[in-house]
């Protein structure tokens, strides 16, 4: 495993590989898979780079109020990944924490390979603590995340020169965990020198090989830690070095702002992302590069088939998709029967409850966090059960995990169980617990519309819309994120309210949400079902043709990791 002349090291606190391999907690996890499943696709030479999370985040279970309780995942890597023989220190609270690498191969449809290095500390050398900081994604407490984030970006850093990624690599940061590679880099480029000598010059070589993409729209979605824990961690001299490089803000090393300060190209995840960014930090330049899907992992075979069919060289080309204009509406509706019927027969295995397939069905599946607003359907349940019993039956399907620590997302799914039983025999709702990746396969594309309804403007992108448009399944959202770019009403899908500018009354969504449901969506649906189709096939071949990974990725390539170059490596393996 040796380095070519050019190599995209992409770091990512959650990677999303297969079901089997709990590494990933939702969307960036899961975009994170996607990017390296279309770099190997273009035969890209990229390397990913995260941690093993021997436990996981977390297993879901449900009570029947809604009660979230957890248990960790437990899996084996040697039954999915190779152990590689090196073995790297990083330096934590002034021990030698040693740090080991299992690879995973992603292989595309081109035959290309991307190697993705799964840190782990569970070495039997290890103080015990030490040992458990690749157990738990996203657990533990600060002082526990600032270690982790050692071992990902510092501890990275010395796994890819351990294997031989030494020269030309670019550093690739998806969200600010990964920013402390800067500090490696950095004390690289000082070769001994002491922190009192960092210069211009030197922040300027590290900025060449760094890249930034930023997902969080809010400021308390940024990790921060208090400069006294810095130093208990990392000594006084890297805390001096990351000062230099004006990582420290307000007394707190904040990772965003580090990253910020030492990288050549940042972006933001969609174009109103990217404004909300840059009024957050008006002093940097922020590009945006909108998010994508891996348009083969998250289309359902039903029209994975149709398009094979119909659009062979869709796979290679997702631009293809473009060409589902020309797919019939009967075929189209037929796949899309298909994908429905198969997620209404797992939703009867999995709960019991037998959903109707001819019954207009709403899919909701997101974290479980306050700003989605998982409930805002449930606001006037009254006029919710007019809607049901006067314009057509209706019945909604939700999933999604409320992160351990957060009690308002816990809240949120007690809500939804109590909404339930209130309109029980008006309205069918149903909650899937343990939503995850084979589920999501099912149940995005199973679904009749896809409800996404966050305040704004807190949506950065919202990857599950793109995945339900691939599917043609068309979505009905708040003008957020990547709808913004992809909505076009009555045409790709509706819109809940008229503008981007946050709504200071919720319950202006609210009724916006029934209006469009009342007089649009449920109408369409039950009246004129070969119109109802036409959306589908515009889902696809409108937004699922270009909210794709395989765009995104050669996006990347040409505007942040190779630009200006006409011979940037797309497709040829660099």
């Amino acid at each position: 495993m040796t380095s070519t002349p050019q190599t995209i090291a992409y770091f990512s606190m959650e990677i999303c590989l297969e079901q089997a391999i709990p590494t990933y907690s939702g969307g960036l996890g899961v975009l994170a898979g996607d990017t390296l499943r279309s770099a190997a696709d273009l035969d890209l030479p990229f390397v990913g780079i995260t941690l093993l999370h021997r436990k996981g985040y977390f297993r879901q279970h449900l009570d029947g109020e809604g009660q979230q309780t957890e248990a960790p995942v437990e899996w084996n890597p040697q039954e999915r990944m190779e152990l590689l023989p090196p073995t790297v220190t990083v330096r934590i609270a002034g021990r030698e924490v040693r740090v080991r690498a299992w690879k995973y191969t992603i292989r595309g449809v081109t035959g290309g390979e991307v190697p993705v290095l799964l840190l782990d500390t569970g070495v039997p050398e290890n103080e015990a603590w030490d040992q458990t900081l690749t157990d738990q994604l996203y657990g533990g407490d600060n002082y526990y995340r600032l270690c982790q984030e050692v071992v990902l970006g510092m501890g990275g850093a010395e796994m890819l020169a351990a294997l031989g990624y030494t020269e030309r690599v670019t550093h690739h940061m998806n969200e600010g965990h990964a920013s402390l590679v800067t500090l490696t880099l950095l004390e690289r480029q000082l070769a001994g020198r002491p922190s009192s000598e960092v210069g211009e010059a030197d922040f300027d070589e590290v900025e060449k090989r760094c890249v930034f993409t930023t997902h969080t729209p809010v400021p308390a979605g940024h990790d921060k830690f208090p400069s006294d824990m810095v130093r208990q961690v990392l000594g006084d001299e890297r805390h001096a070095l990351l000062e230099k490089a004006q990582g420290v803000h307000e007394g707190q090393l904040n990772m965003t702002h580090l990253a910020l300060h030492l990288t050549r190209f940042v972006n933001g995840v969609a174009m109103r992302h990217r404004d909300v960014s840059k009024g957050m930090f008006p002093n940097f330049p922020i590009n945006s590069v909108t998010n994508g899907v891996h348009a083969v992992t998250w289309t359902h075979p039903a029209f994975r088939e149709l398009f094979d069919r119909r659009i062979p060289e869709w796979r290679h080309d997702n631009n293809y998709l473009r060409y589902a204009v020309g797919i019939p509406l009967t075929e189209i509706a037929e796949a899309h029967d298909r994908c429905k019927a198969e997620f209404i027969a797992e939703v009867q295995r999995r709960t019991n409850v037998a959903l109707d397939p001819a019954v207009f069905t709403i899919g909701f599946a997101r974290r479980a966090t306050p700003y989605k607003r998982a409930d805002l359907i449930f606001s006037d349940p009254e006029w919710l059960a007019r809607i049901a019993r006067e314009v057509g039956p209706l019945q909604i399907v939700y999933g999604g995990k409320a992160h351990p620590h957060d009690g308002g997302g816990k809240e949120l799914i007690r809500r939804i169980h109590e909404a339930a039983r209130r309109l029980e025999g008006q309205v069918r709702v149903v909650y899937l617990e343990n939503y995850e990746m084979n589920l999501a396969q099912l149940m995005v594309p199973g679904v009749d519309v896809w409800l996404n309804n966050p305040m704004k403007p807190l949506e950065a992108s919202g990857t599950s819309g793109m995945k339900a448009a691939i599917n043609g399944v068309p979505q009905l959202s708040v003008l957020d994120g990547w709808w913004i770019e992809g909505h076009v009403e009555g045409v790709t899908g509706w819109s809940i309210g008229s503008g981007i500018e946050p709504e200071s009354d919720p319950m202006i969504d609210a009724k916006d949400l029934y209006l469009k449901l009342e007089r649009a969506v449920l109408p369409l649906y039950y009246g004129l079902p070969m119109a109802y189709a036409e959306v589908r096939r515009h889902a696809i071949a409108i937004n699922g043709s270009f909210f794709n990974t395989q765009r995104m990725v050669e996006q990347y390539v040409r505007n942040a990791y190779w630009p200006g170059k006409a011979g940037a490596p797309l497709g040829g393996g660099g």
